[in-house]
Formats: structure tokens, sequence, C-alpha cells
């Protein structure tokens, strides 16, 4: 299915399939629902869904009166991300977002900063009762 939406193209043959979901497997029930999360080049996602007329994807027919259909999503990365959580397996979603962290595992890094930033970042990670490494964890903003 192709689609544009705010002057962007979303194309699902063109696209790269992260993840799908089915709630049923009877598709004549009306609510029926299938998704598929793609990717675009872009890095940009969208969902692909289809389902019954008592669905999101439901179309109107006439007054009171829906059938089956389907729409092209956009969706921001945190709203993909949320969406594989509960839609895929651990495995499926580690292999689309990444190997998550066990809770409290620390990961040692080094880089360079400059010494004057260096010299403000301990000052205010002394100053708010923390170290250097929660401090700077403290700023990075999910």
């Amino acid at each position: 299915m192709k689609k544009v939406i705010k002057n962007k193209l979303y194309d699902t043959d063109t696209a790269k399939l992260l993840g799908e979901y089915q709630n049923m497997d009877d598709v004549r029930n009306l609510s029926y629902i299938r998704e598929v999360l793609y990717q675009k080049k872009t890095g940009e996602c969208f969902l692909y869904g289809e389902g019954g007329a008592n669905t999101r994807y439901a179309e109107t027919v006439s007054a009171n009166n829906w059938k089956g259909g389907e729409k092209i999503l956009p969706m921001d990365y945190v709203s993909a991300e949320k969406w594989a959580e509960e839609h895929l397996s651990a495995d499926d979603f580690q292999k689309v977002f990444g190997t998550i962290a066990d809770d409290g595992e620390k990961k040692m890094v080094s880089f360079s900063i400059n010494a004057a930033k260096w010299e403000q970042a301990k000052r205010a990670a002394a100053y708010n009762g923390m170290s250097i490494g929660e401090y700077i964890e403290s700023l990075i903003v999910e």
C-alpha cells in the first residue's frame, strides 16, 4: 500500500518490515486486526493496519454502516517502540530496537569533553549530591 500523508510518501513495498501483530486468525471477525510496523529509508516509522468493522481501520459505507478497511499511520520513534513493546516478543523487540540492559547494569564509556565543561559538570553534580555519572545520566532525556 502507498499513501501520501502530510506531503510524505509511505510505501509498504519499499519500507523495511520491523514486526507484525495479529489479534486472531478469523479475518471475517468484525474485531479482527492485523498491524505491521515498517521503517522508511529515512528512519521514519509507520504502521500499516487492516481490520474489521469494529476496529480503528473501519471505513464508513453509509450512516451507521461500516466495513473493514486499511490505513497507514505515521509514528514517531517512541510510539513505534511502545507498539513493538506491546506486540512483539522480547527477542523480536531487541532485534529491532537493540539489546535491553538489565536494571542497574552499568556500562563503562570513554569520551572527551571541553575541560571547562567538565569542571562545570563536576560542580553541578556535587551541588546536586550526585556522582558525575549520575549527573550525566540525568541530562539524557528519554
